[in-house]
């Protein structure tokens, strides 16, 4: 193995898990730290309504590329479930397949994107002062969408063999540099939303190039040569079979969670500032669980592929654990500091107060959440895509409409709206656990990767 490549099928497992995880953790973090880096530069240097512009938008861009970014959830899985089964052949060909679909799919979404984002945020009811800035500020984002699906799509090959550093690193330093260039661009030269767009899209395109740099690099199955790209029908038919289920459960929930943000936008500029720089630390927390998501896939998928299903067992159990601990204490930790975290978006005491308020509503319970995603890990890397897809679906997207068509409809009240996540995540996650016991007793005693019946 490569010396930064983590071994997932032999050994004691927690410290594994750990080392596995935390630069996952880290790259999350990091992700989220620059995006929020451009709502701060805007919102010091170009005021509420370029905040509330770009703060506003990440539903909508959660809903048009959630399908596609969910396909590298496929490729994840189906690469780590060849190498755990040692398929070397069939490696290669996943890795050129998805690395082909990446830079496909991506000058699909730009051209979708960029024509589509002004009748899209008409529909949601974005406030007339703030379409135009949101507008231009996705456009600019969407053009970017080939270099960001190739770098979610390499690095999801690289931790699918154990390999969590280089994204970090890849990250790290264009990060710095999307930093750079929003200062320059927004305060230097005025840019306003255009320019923390252009640099989100120039950054995107540096760590793009890192990761296939990387992977032509590898010397492993996962070697990238790009003479060789190109698309395997029966491999690309495997991604879509986890992909495509985990890609729409995404969509819908952006759906959702549109629909949501269409309701938060009824009370106001003001609201949606505060609600937009709360679920901007609020990522923070999630995207540090998500990645027991990812840890918990990626090593239930080597496993599975090996045959080792006591230590899937033994992943999913310790994976939950620590989700639990470290949600607990990161929820807590946000709401005791949301005041101070806050400011750092906005100085106006209504938009903070606001944002308190979505922190203690969702910020909080999202341990919830946590628990639901590592859940749903170890489902998918069983290989199987459709059940929890259908279980998110019911449990939480259909759940929250009904909440608001209901619920939200005679009380209008912020708290109110919030209280339906808390609420959708226990309810999915029992179902979501009835199913993973389901499944795995079904795996062992068949002795196979579910969805992949004839590797």
């Amino acid at each position: 193995m490569n010396n930064k490549d983590i071994d997932m099928l032999n050994g004691p497992l927690t410290g594994r898990l750990i080392v596995y995880t935390i630069p996952i953790i880290i790259s999350g973090l990091l992700q989220l730290l620059f995006n929020a880096v451009d709502m701060i530069v805007v919102g010091r240097y170009a005021g509420e309504s370029a905040l509330a512009a770009v703060g506003s938008t990440s539903s909508l861009i959660n809903l048009l590329t959630n399908l596609f970014i969910g396909l590298s959830v496929g490729a994840n899985v189906l690469t780590a479930y060849l190498v755990g089964a040692k398929k070397e052949e069939d490696t290669k060909k996943c890795v050129h397949t998805a690395i082909s679909m990446a830079l496909i799919c991506g000058v699909i979404l730009a051209v979708i994107g960029f024509f589509t984002v002004r009748p899209l945020l008409i529909l949601m009811g974005a406030p007339t002062n703030i379409l135009p800035l949101s507008a231009l500020y996705l456009k600019i984002y969407f053009l970017g969408m080939p270099a960001t699906l190739l770098y979610n799509y390499g690095s999801a090959i690289l931790r699918a063999v154990g390999d969590t550093r280089n994204p970090l690193y890849f990250l790290s330093i264009s990060g710095v540099i999307n930093l750079i260039l929003n200062l320059v661009f927004v305060i230097y030269f005025g840019m306003s939303v255009a320019g923390v767009g252009l640099a989100t899209v120039i950054s995107q395109c540096i760590s793009a190039a890192l990761t296939l740099r990387c992977l032509t690099n590898k010397d492993s199955a996962v070697k990238l040569n790009i003479k060789n790209l190109g698309i395997d029908t029966k491999i690309m038919f495997r991604i879509f079979e986890i992909g495509v289920p985990a890609g729409i459960q995404g969509t819908l929930f952006s759906l959702s969670n549109v629909i949501i943000q269409s309701s938060i936008n009824i009370f106001g500029s003001v609201a949606m500032a505060g609600n937009a720089a709360a679920a901007s630390i609020e990522g923070f927390v999630y995207m540090s669980m998500n990645s027991f998501h990812q840890t918990t896939l990626n090593f239930v998928g080597q496993n599975a592929g090996a045959k080792q299903y006591k230590r899937v067992k033994k992943i999913i159990l310790l994976s939950f654990l620590m989700v639990s601990i470290w949600g607990l204490f990161a929820g807590s930790l946000c709401y005791i500091n949301a005041r101070t975290l806050l400011g750092f978006y906005s100085k106006e005491k209504e938009v903070i107060d606001y944002g308190v308020t979505r922190i203690l509503w969702i910020c909080v319970p999202y341990l919830l959440c946590g628990q639901m995603e590592v859940i749903v890990g170890g489902l998918r890397g069983l290989g199987v895509a459709i059940r929890p897809m259908i279980i998110s679906l019911v449990g939480a997207c259909l759940f929250r409409i009904i909440w608001i068509a209901t619920v939200f409809n005679v009380i209008k009240e912020l708290p109110v709206l919030y209280v339906s996540y808390p609420i959708s995540w226990i309810i999915t996650t029992s179902a979501q656990i009835v199913c993973l016991i389901y499944v795995y007793k079904k795996s062992v005693r068949e002795n196979q990767f579910e969805i992949k019946k004839d590797y």
